[in-house]
């Protein structure tokens, strides 16, 4: 009785950590203001500790019958797969851009903490979420940061403006902005329009990236957003 009073005390304290675990993640992620944030994460860890708290625990009372056995891995293994429609449905394209493909992978890894505490690894599970935030941290720290994680679509008339695609390649890249995706059309006024897909490799915020193209006159039109 005894026995049974304090494993079930356990179990909720592998709940509870998982439960911060997956808040820490969570918290990252709504800070950058992304589809899966602090709820999504906190039920994902909670729920893949508790079933793996099942898979591990869950059948004692028929294991006293002659032949029975349980791979204990067979839960782990549906809740990883499971984890890949609540993915696919924070991964979308956006004007020719893959975007949140770092806050799926953020809930991949929330499951693998949630099931790692459920197991009883505390401080493998605990460590991961930790190691998770520092590289995040790192990765969105300016100083560090060699690739941006803004993204966006442009459109210029280059025969408005008297300017070539080389000139205006170079002109950008100056700027740290780099053309993707680049596509040419005929206006009805006969001019040539040029829209491309942008990255930004420069350590400035957004909205200073924003401010600086806002008073360019090149630009006919201007679509930025966050890809991680």
């Amino acid at each position: 009785m005894y026995t049974d009073c304090y494993m079930e005390i356990e179990y909720l304290i592998r709940l509870i950590i998982a439960a911060i675990c997956g808040a820490l993640i969570g918290l990252e992620r709504e800070k950058r203001q992304k589809s899966a944030g602090l709820r999504t994460h906190i039920i994902v860890a909670i729920a893949s500790s508790l079933m793996m708290i099942v898979s591990k625990y869950g059948f004692f009372d028929v294991l006293v019958h002659e032949g029975v056995s349980v791979d204990v891995s067979r839960v782990a293994a549906g809740v990883v797969s499971a984890i890949g429609f609540i993915g696919g449905g924070v991964i979308f394209l956006k004007r020719d851009t893959l975007v949140g493909l770092t806050t799926a992978a953020g809930l991949w890894a929330t499951v693998g903490v949630g099931i790692a505490i459920g197991a009883g690894m505390y401080v493998t599970g605990i460590f991961t979420t930790l190691f998770i935030l520092l590289l995040q941290l790192i990765m969105h720290w300016k100083k560090l940061r060699v690739v941006s994680s803004v993204a966006g679509n442009i459109t210029v008339n280059i025969t408005k403006h008297d300017i070539t695609l080389a000139d205006l390649r170079e002109r950008l890249e100056k700027k740290g902005l780099f053309l993707r995706n680049i596509s040419l059309s005929r206006s009805k006024e006969d001019d040539f329009i040029l829209k491309a897909s942008i990255v930004f490799s420069k350590r400035e915020s957004m909205d200073e990236i924003i401010e600086e193209m806002k008073h360019n006159e090149i630009f006919e039109s201007i679509d930025l957003f966050t890809l991680n």
